[in-house]
């Protein structure tokens, strides 16, 4: 019976992983999407997609995934979606500012997901800027400490044109206006191999410390934001004890 329960677990946690790589595929292709209609269906002409092809690759989307949401994109194309970009902002537990990013097709329902996420976990949804004054809107670029010495990635950031490097003993970050995003990306990829992480994202100018409970709350809102479709990106200001971090990832 233990090995049955083992078993029954298992594919428990592999149902609940393949779930989530579903929605982030699902994500990926509506950021393909919106971006080859924005701009061109081109890659090489039309850098916001061309990023979001490599976001997508870095996920283990299939080529053929990738290669239809693209021609959804495309001027000749049938599907008559239309994604808005909305953003969303307010408060949740201890005080902790939330900025929530959707590209929507139904103002009504992903505003009523957000809310409920919100209302739920001890949140409050506010106006549209109400707390994004506490965040930088900056491309953030990050690579492991390993690739290079920090005067190095200084030295190379600068000259691809990125305004700051963050150096710690395990990653380098470096950060650039949105409009440079892509252009550094690409400079310092080229020296350096594929980055980590990366993307336009907002950087809290200063963090809120949160309690355990707290703690518990807010990463239970953010999962339940992140579950929305619509949901592309959720960023938060809060200061959290790796400990309790790792606790709550594993329950």
């Amino acid at each position: 019976m233990a090995g049955h329960s083992q078993f029954k677990n298992i594919m428990h946690r592999k149902g609940a992983q393949d779930k989530k790589k579903a929605k982030i595929f699902n994500k990926l292709a509506r950021e393909i999407t919106v971006a080859a209609k924005s701009g061109q269906p081109d890659p090489d002409a039309n850098p916001r997609l061309r990023n979001a092809i490599l976001e997508a690759r870095k996920n283990n989307m299939a080529n053929d995934r990738i290669k239809r949401a693209i021609e959804q994109g495309s001027p000749n194309s049938s599907d008559a979606s239309n994604y808005e970009e909305i953003r969303y902002e307010g408060y949740g537990p201890g005080g902790v500012a939330v900025i929530v990013e959707a590209l929507t097709d139904n103002r009504n329902r992903t505003a009523g997901d957000v809310r409920t996420a919100f209302a739920k976990n001890g949140g409050t949804l506010g106006e549209t800027n109400s707390v994004s004054f506490m965040f930088a809107r900056v491309g953030s670029i990050t690579f492991a400490a390993s690739v290079a010495a920090d005067d190095k990635m200084f030295e190379a950031a600068v000259e691809a044109g990125a305004d700051n490097v963050e150096s710690s003993g395990d990653t380098h970050e470096v950060t650039t206006q949105p409009a440079d995003f892509i252009a550094v990306k690409e400079a310092l990829e080229a020296k350096f191999g594929a980055a980590q992480e990366s993307g336009i994202v907002w950087k809290p100018n200063n963090t809120v410390a949160v309690t355990p409970d707290q703690a518990k709350s807010l990463i239970l809102m953010i999962e339940m934001l992140e579950d929305s479709d619509d949901v592309q990106n959720v960023f938060a200001n809060f200061e959290m004890d790796d400990g309790v971090m790792a606790q709550l990832m594993a329950s």
